[in-house]
């Protein structure tokens, strides 16, 4: 494509915070499809490796890291430059989101995000209880934030790729699933839902069970990971993270078995468990097109606990529905190794550390999609084979997997600036078909496919299992131990 769409003008400053690899990719689909004035545009990070692509392109580099001591004398007066209404695009680690998003509010900006992070040190704060170093109860600080605040410009938590996109793809899912088994020919047809009590009725109708954000990461490198690094396609920073946090899914009304290891956080909705080892450290079964059967990292992240209790419908009080939902991934193989590395260590992570760019990978895809299962066609996988070549092709700066984060950035930015006075709001609750309409050009394949797989599929043959043979999708068979 040559004529980009132009979605909308940015009229006030706009402010980046991080300039990583999703930074990276999202500055130029933002200078792609908005309008704006390009002295306002102020991109901050501690590190300065990258500031050319910046300065480059006539932006303005800070070399500065946003701290909890300095955030609002230092972010307030670029954010209150001159007229317009501003844009907060946080891509950063290390920095609270509920802080920034605070600001934002006070200063009438515009904010987006792709992850609820916390100030450094929260991670692997022995103070605290697993419970409280938890996505469960970083997703709360932004809701309790969003209760006290109420309405106001807009701000777009956790709007990546997961979270983000897959929230999208569950919905798509839903209605291709419904359309695939007739359900619109039962009496009184089939509606598209319009509110989240209508989603979650769609999907108790279709007997879905769970969902798996099912990916798998095929992108090789031209030189093999050394010893002593820690490779990833994206964020290394971001993976040890949310790798070192408890397992986390969103828990459910099928379910028979709590998991040995698991428990509740006793406050909240409920909506999710965690357990006693931290994602990097847990594996579950899964399915995704390319790779089929596959084991994946039971890694904790925020889609896992709103997707779950978007879908919750309740009656008298009690739950009555809600599907189990939580991650699956199987990052590149140099990142596994790198996991593999890091436990072998304690989880002391390594010294070192490297993010592949778009020209140092040979081949592959980010298989990244939803698997929703439990229904009467048993399991559909939905979402993105994006490939290194056409991400190469479309945007620069980035690999497949960066490009299905800032596309979504770029989806999340356009429906702020289209329903701009909506408060704090998660991807859920967005207009999924517009956000998907934005991106789509930058996904390459986004396909759907049935399978026959189930947890179940050749177990008990070379050794014995204690399973649940009644109910395949059982977590107790789907976690492996």
């Amino acid at each position: 494509m040559s004529n980009w769409p132009v979605h909308g003008t940015i009229t006030g400053p706009i402010v980046m915070i991080g300039f990583g690899s999703i930074g990276h990719g999202t500055l130029p689909l933002i200078e792609r499809h908005f309008a704006f004035d390009k002295n306002r545009l102020t991109v901050i990070d501690p590190i300065d490796k990258d500031r050319h692509l910046v300065e480059e392109r006539g932006y303005r580099f800070v070399k500065q890291a946003v701290r909890q001591e300095n955030f609002v004398d230092f972010l307030k007066p670029l954010l209150t430059e001159g007229a317009g209404q501003a844009f907060i695009v946080n891509l950063s680690v290390d920095v609270s989101s509920a802080a920034i998003m605070r600001l934002a509010h006070e200063v009438g900006a515009l904010y987006v995000d792709t992850v609820c992070e916390p100030w450094p040190g929260f991670y692997t704060d022995t103070r605290l209880t697993l419970s409280q170093r938890s996505n469960y109860a970083l997703r709360a600080e932004v809701l309790d934030q969003r209760a006290a605040l109420g309405n106001g410009p807009t701000a777009v938590s956790c709007c990546g790729a997961n979270p983000g996109m897959v929230s999208w793809f569950v919905k798509q899912a839903l209605l291709n699933i419904a359309a695939d088994i007739s359900l619109a020919g039962e009496s009184g047809g089939l509606e598209e839902p319009q509110s989240r009590e209508d989603w979650a009725r769609l999907a108790m109708r279709l007997g879905v069970k769970g969902i798996h954000i099912a990916e798998r990461d095929t992108q090789r490198a031209k030189t093999p990971k050394p010893m002593g690094v820690f490779v990833n396609t994206w964020s290394v920073e971001g993976l040890i993270s949310e790798g070192l946090q408890p397992a986390e899914l969103g828990w459910v009304t099928h379910e028979k078995h709590m998991p040995p290891e698991g428990k509740r956080h006793g406050y909240g909705p409920d909506s999710a468990i965690y357990l006693l080892r931290p994602g990097a450290g847990t594996h579950v079964r899964s399915w995704t097109p390319t790779a089929k059967a596959q084991h994946g990292f039971l890694v904790t992240h925020n889609e896992s606990i709103s997707i779950a209790e978007y879908l919750t419908l309740h009656e008298n009080g009690e739950v009555l529905y809600r599907p189990t939902c939580h991650y699956a991934y199987h990052p590149a193989d140099d990142a596994v190794l790198s996991l593999h590395e890091m436990a072998g260590a304690q989880w002391q992570a390594q010294k070192e550390s490297h993010i592949l760019d778009e020209n140092e990978i040979v081949d592959g895809i980010d298989e990244l999609g939803v698997l929703v299962y439990g229904h009467a066609k048993n399991a559909y996988w939905f979402g993105s084979q994006l490939s290194i070549e056409e991400t190469r092709r479309v945007a620069p700066y980035q690999n497949a997997t960066g490009l299905q984060v800032s596309s979504a950035v770029l989806a999340g930015m356009v429906w702020a600036l289209e329903n701009p006075e909506a408060g704090i709001v998660e991807a859920d609750e967005v207009d999924f078909r517009r956000c998907l309409e934005v991106q789509m050009p930058y996904l390459g394949p986004v396909i759907g496919q049935y399978t026959d797989w189930t947890p179940l599929t050749d177990r008990n043959i070379l050794f014995p299992e204690d399973l649940d043979l009644e109910d395949a999708w059982q977590f107790k068979n789907v976690i492996v131990r």
